[in-house]
């Protein structure tokens, strides 16, 4: 038995078409897209990858709405572009012939987790 066929990528309205018909296989033809692309990356980036896209389903499991869930992947992405330790300050840093910047280091207090009970 051959393997479902699914959507290219960039076929929006047979994806939009089956997110409202269908939203299971709409999500498990996402996955496997997804997978197929990480798969396709350099060995040495996928963990990286798979690291990045579990924080994206976090994302979109724990927002409101699908707005909420795009507005936050939005600011994440700005984030990794324009902070202090972002692309643009590492490629500013790469032309001026400066350091990498670093990521500031940050301090927490540990709370101990107790059993209630």
């Amino acid at each position: 038995m051959s393997e479902p066929t699914h959507p290219a990528p960039q076929d929006f309205d047979t994806w939009a078409s089956l997110a409202a018909t269908d939203l299971d296989a709409f999500e498990y033809q996402r996955s496997r897209i997804i997978e197929a692309a990480i798969r396709q990356a350099p060995t040495r980036n996928r963990q990286r990858l798979r690291c990045l896209q579990w924080k994206l389903d976090r994302i979109r499991d724990t927002a409101r709405t699908p707005m909420v869930a795009c507005l936050r992947m939005n600011r994440m992405l700005w984030e990794a572009v324009a902070s202090d330790t972002g692309l643009l300050a590492c490629l500013q840093s790469a032309t001026t012939g400066g350091e990498a910047p670093r990521s500031r280091a940050t301090s927490a207090k540990i709370i101990p987790l107790t059993r209630r009970g």
